[in-house]
């Protein structure tokens, strides 16, 4: 599960290559799957073991209008993209089954140090590598952009969507490939930006939090 970097990312040492913004949350590819579910045009295609216990969306199920998270006490509101209606249905399942409570955020980047500004969470085991035992296709203009604020979903590659997100916390520099779930409100970036200060171990650009950094709780908000 690693990022998929342009070429001023490669210069990034592998020692903090870690999987994050384009991290492989990969447990549902479609090479492994065993099966595929439609909803409301989306499909969740099975394969691989779940992280945590957790269902793919229900036939009838909707997208909430935003999801507050709440991470190390710290709440995070992010209204969902309309625009990406596969992702907004997901994260909002996943949030009301309880799939990202107690979740550990598995990586932090330092925008002084690397050109882009991410907290990856969203893998229960808190290794970057879990997903939710589905997987669904990517929701792309080609002119997607990460700008601080924004909130976009990690990938192993095309259409490898999961359970995995990132928040940037600053601008950062990534190809369109990364499908848009939402954007985060100003109170919450700047709550964010707190819990982010622990940086990385070591104090590397790229890498596991110094600091334990947690979602406590995922609520939607209709």
């Amino acid at each position: 599960m690693r990022l998929r970097r342009t070429a001023a990312l490669l210069a990034l040492t592998a020692s903090v290559a870690l999987s994050g913004c384009g991290g492989d949350d990969s447990s549902g590819s479609k090479d492994d799957a065993d099966g595929a579910a439609s909803t409301g045009g989306c499909d969740w295609v099975r394969g691989g073991e779940a992280a945590k216990k957790v269902d793919p969306p229900a036939a009838d199920a909707k997208p909430a209008t935003s999801v507050v998270l709440t991470i190390n006490g710290a709440e995070v509101p992010i209204e969902l993209n309309t625009k990406a209606p596969c992702a907004a249905t997901s994260f909002t399942s996943l949030a009301e089954q309880g799939y990202y409570d107690d979740a550990p955020c598995s990586r932090v980047s330092d925008p002084a140090q690397v050109p882009y500004g991410i907290l990856q969470c969203g893998d229960p085991t808190g290794t970057g590598s879990g997903g939710p035992g589905y997987s669904f296709a990517d929701e792309l203009t080609g002119d997607e952009s990460c700008p601080a604020g924004s909130v976009a979903m990690a990938n192993a590659g095309p259409d490898t969507n999961g359970s995995q997100f990132f928040l940037n916390f600053a601008d950062s520099q990534f190809p369109p490939d990364y499908t848009l779930l939402g954007t985060m409100s100003p109170e919450g970036m700047t709550a964010l930006k707190k819990v982010v200060s622990v940086g990385a171990e070591g104090g590397v650009g790229d890498g596991a939090p110094a600091e334990p950094v947690t979602i406590e709780s995922a609520r939607p908000v209709e």
